[in-house]
């Protein structure tokens, strides 16, 4: 009768081990092995200046200072970005450079900056669609003006 009940109870515990084991080993799998980045999908398609257009209307490029900004999530991360705008005119030039417009385009910016984690900017489609964020909240601030497209000179995550 004690050997029986010994018998039970190490089948019982072994058991118990391999049901240990396969947990861990999912664990494992799920948080390593299985994990996918996240594909971040672009509202609408770009389409791409050519350079003899670009030099046919004349560039009206205009460069913003630095950004230095905190990425949301965990771990705490910061982006150091330049951004350039591709401006449609020359109107559109002088709109961006007066300083009021200006400290608004910034801080829709950085407020843009600060909702977005460093999962949805480590892949070229989260560069894009970043670009194209931020023309679109440029493109609010300015009342006559156009942002054709975004040009980063500088784009660092640390």
């Amino acid at each position: 009768m004690k050997q029986k009940l010994q018998l039970i109870l190490n089948s019982l515990l072994i058991l118990l081990n391999f049901c240990g084991l396969g947990t861990g080993a999912y664990w494992v799998y799920a948080s390593t092995l299985g994990y996918e980045s996240p594909y971040i999908v672009e509202e609408t398609l770009r389409q791409p200046a050519s350079l003899p257009e670009l030099v046919e209307k004349g560039m009206n490029v205009y460069t913003m200072d630095k950004f230095l900004v905190n990425l949301a999530g965990q771990p705490q991360r910061q982006i150091l970005l330049q951004v350039n705008l591709d401006m449609l005119n020359a109107q559109s030039f002088t709109e961006i450079m007066d300083s009021d417009k200006t400290a608004r385009a910034r801080d829709s910016i950085i407020r843009l900056l600060n909702d977005k984690s460093y999962s949805d900017l480590e892949t070229i489609q989260g560069k894009l669609f970043l670009k194209d964020k931020i023309v679109e909240e440029v493109n609010k601030v300015l009342r006559v003006g156009l942002v054709k497209d975004v040009y980063f000179t500088d784009f660092v995550v640390r």
